[in-house]
């Protein structure tokens, strides 16, 4: 079967945040369908967009995986229920396990149940910063700029990311 690369972002900002983060991606990788071929470093990162709610840790991994992009999405929500993240009451407010398809190979998806490339990840250090990580001459399928070029270009007010400890 051939694999596909997915670049995906993990975040917490519930319980025990790296736990829970750490358990996504072992679930993920239990599935038999996907392996992590690189891992960014962990970062606790302030929130963005809701204000009101507790630092996050987030990472990005590269995962090659035989799944299709809305297979892949199945799954990641699949392993958040089973983490105990329920029906957000306010968009964009705490979560026990966030789990989002950044990249996937180098194709752009644009469906009410999928967008790809995430349609927020160029206005994200969170994002940004993981994903420089791994790889950061990688290439936007649609902005056509380098991850490193998006996150040096990017407005960081209120965008705290800084190594976890």
């Amino acid at each position: 079967m051939k694999k596909h690369i997915a670049y995906i972002c993990v975040g917490s900002n519930v319980g025990n945040k790296l736990e829970y983060c750490q358990k996504g991606i072992a679930a993920l990788v239990r599935s038999g369908s996907t392996e992590i071929q690189a891992q960014s470093r962990i970062y606790k990162t302030d929130p963005v967009d809701y204000q009101q709610q507790d630092w996050f840790v987030n990472y990005a991994v590269k995962a090659a995986t035989v799944l299709d992009p809305f297979q892949l999405l199945s799954e990641l929500k699949s392993i958040q229920r089973q983490i105990g993240r329920v029906r957000d009451p306010i968009r964009f407010g705490p979560r026990t396990l966030d789990m989002d398809i950044i990249l996937y190979d180098d194709i752009v998806i644009n469906s009410p149940k999928l967008i790809v490339p995430h349609p927020r990840m160029h206005k994200r250090r969170f994002v940004l910063k993981p994903i420089c990580d791994i790889d950061p001459r990688m290439i936007h399928p649609v902005l056509k700029k380098n991850m490193q070029y998006l996150l040096d270009h990017l407005d960081t007010e209120g965008q705290g990311v800084e190594p976890y400890s």
